[in-house]
């Protein structure tokens, strides 16, 4: 007696993951082909290839490439928000253990990411919405900072531009130090510095 042919409910089925699941599963993708084919690969239709899902499933997470783009930002910012957030929790709560913390973390998380932020950064060039997202998460790492440090500064506390500066020695620092220009230990320790200048003028 001959088998009986396999019916299509006995076919392997394809897991379907919640959207969150999916978007994870797209960003991760989206990173791994910046970091193996540079940034010019990251298109919605070669993610869709990439990641074995069909073309309305990706636009439907990004509708456009920018969107792509912005959302691989968004999880830049999220990831090196909570490694900061955690190791400022867990810290001493002394001036040189608070900014030795986020001096380290804040290169950490730009090396951990390896190239491919400056060229997702670079693709969006110009674009009102990435200005917007930037200058939200800069705001709320500087509020960050000063809700830190404010226990270890002088009456006055430490002026908004001092912030500013520190932020952009940071940027500076950690891109440098991921082109290999200098090393993570002097990005980290030359950031480090600054912090305890900035607070040592809030006293003055």
């Amino acid at each position: 007696m001959s088998s009986m042919p396999e019916s299509r409910n006995d076919a392997p089925k394809r897991l379907r993951l919640s959207r969150e699941a999916r978007l994870s599963q797209l960003l991760e993708v989206s990173w791994q082909l910046a970091r193996e084919e540079g940034t010019d690969a990251l298109t919605l239709p070669r993610l869709s290839e990439a990641a074995e899902v069909a073309k309305p499933v990706v636009y439907d997470h990004f509708g456009t490439r920018n969107g792509l783009l912005i959302a691989l930002y968004k999880d830049f910012d999220a990831r090196q928000t909570a490694i900061i957030d955690a190791a400022l929790a867990a810290c001493e709560p002394t001036l040189e253990a608070t900014a030795g913390v986020i001096a380290t973390s804040y290169v950490d998380c730009v090396l951990a990411q390896g190239r491919e932020m400056p060229g997702v950064l670079a693709a969006l060039a110009g674009s009102p919405e990435l200005e917007t997202v930037k200058r939200d998460y800069q705001l709320a790492f500087i509020a960050k900072c000063r809700k830190a440090l404010a226990t270890f500064t002088g009456p006055r506390g430490i002026a908004q531009a001092a912030f500013w500066a520190m932020l952009g020695a940071a940027n500076a620092l950690s891109g440098a130090a991921a082109t290999g220009e200098i090393t993570a230990r002097q990005a980290s320790d030359e950031l480090f510095e600054t912090i305890l200048a900035m607070v040592a003028r809030s006293g003055r």
